[in-house]
């Protein structure tokens, strides 16, 4: 019999994820009579006034979205390869997705260890028909691009024709350490994705923003795609839902992401990266082998009845970096408790 999870550090714990209240959360925001693509319909027009571009498109998912975007752009460019870093989403977790189906090329440009630079994107001596910028960054720590770097960089992607794409899956837990309005940071590019279920801790889907014309054409897309799919109004609910009750509550949950990692640090044991978290999201790295934490965080659980992260990644011989992210669950622990409980993870 599995251990009882009675308090969680994992943003996407089963403890926010019971279907049963999930499922009873969502009727109370459905009024009788409410037909079943209304809920979409509304959450397209509120995400494209919050984004401030003309048009939205809701999709499955995020790999679709990006896909049917860069796809866009590249046809209109008559050029196959775009520029992202070399940790970017599409790069890593898709499995090529935008080759096989789109014959698309991707054009690494970077260090993987850290921020893209203007220097970087100076190297880059092909055309191309777009730049993908990823904020945050979520394999290097969820490090985020200055302002003014963000603008020069987009500035330099429009002066070599080629369009801007926006991975915003985190997005809303970018905007409070630019302090900016989304529709700000959104005007920087030509489209843009946002995630419904990442930091809003909806059930699933995404939304893709841009010029009327573009979403027309990303509407085809999807359809060929198979992502034109009936009844998503459980998803779009959820996601409207999170729009209300976390969206407003990121600030919190960076300053919350800050006090952690001061904590942790102050220890001693393990160290934060970045030292000074900028988005709700960062990185612990642990003085242990990377098979050493799976086991130690299952004993903890045992024990405490308390979740951790349990799918460390290698960043050398001997240290391992868990990823955390601070939402509702994590609010819970005092920094001093999950210091102690990091400390433990050996």
């Amino acid at each position: 019999m599995a251990p009882e999870i009675r308090r969680s550090l994992v943003q996407h714990s089963r403890l926010r994820r019971d279907p049963h209240a999930t499922l009873r959360r969502l009727l109370d925001r459905v009024p009788p009579g409410t037909l079943p693509d209304q809920p979409v319909k509304d959450l397209e027009t509120r995400i494209a006034d919050l984004l401030g571009k003309p048009a939205a498109l809701f999709f499955p998912s995020g790999t679709m979205a990006q896909q049917v975007a860069l796809r866009i752009h590249a046809d209109r460019t008559g050029r196959r390869t775009f520029a992202a870093h070399p940790t970017a989403h599409v790069a890593l977790w898709e499995q090529q997705g935008y080759n096989a189906v789109h014959h698309l090329v991707h054009r690494p440009v970077g260090d993987p260890n850290g921020l893209l630079t203007a220097d970087d994107l100076a190297e880059v001596g092909e055309p191309i028909s777009a730049l993908l910028l990823e904020l945050p960054q979520r394999e290097i720590g969820g490090l985020l691009p200055e302002w003014d770097d963000l603008v020069e960089h987009t500035r330099w992607a429009a002066g070599r024709g080629a369009a801007t794409h926006l991975d915003g899956a985190r997005l809303w837990e970018a905007q409070p350490y630019y302090d900016r309005p989304h529709a700000e940071i959104a005007a920087l590019f030509d489209t843009v994705y946002v995630s419904l279920y990442k930091g809003l801790e909806g059930v699933r889907g995404a939304v893709l923003a841009g010029d009327r014309e573009t979403i027309d054409e990303a509407g085809v897309w999807r359809t060929r795609l198979g992502g034109n799919l009936p009844d998503l109004w459980p998803l779009a609910v959820a996601a409207d839902l999170g729009l209300d009750e976390t969206l407003p509550r990121m600030p919190e949950f960076l300053a919350h992401a800050r006090a952690v990692a001061a904590a942790v640090n102050a220890d001693g044991y393990a160290r934060t990266v970045p030292v000074v978290p900028q988005t709700p999201l960062f990185h612990i790295h642990l003085p242990v082998p990377r098979a050493a934490v799976k086991p130690a965080a299952e004993k903890l659980l045992e024990e405490t009845g308390v979740e951790l992260p349990r799918f460390p990644k290698s960043v050398a011989p001997g240290v391992c970096a868990l990823e955390l992210t601070i939402g509702h669950l994590a609010l819970e622990f005092t920094p001093e408790e999950v210091a102690d409980l990091v400390r433990r993870l050996h």
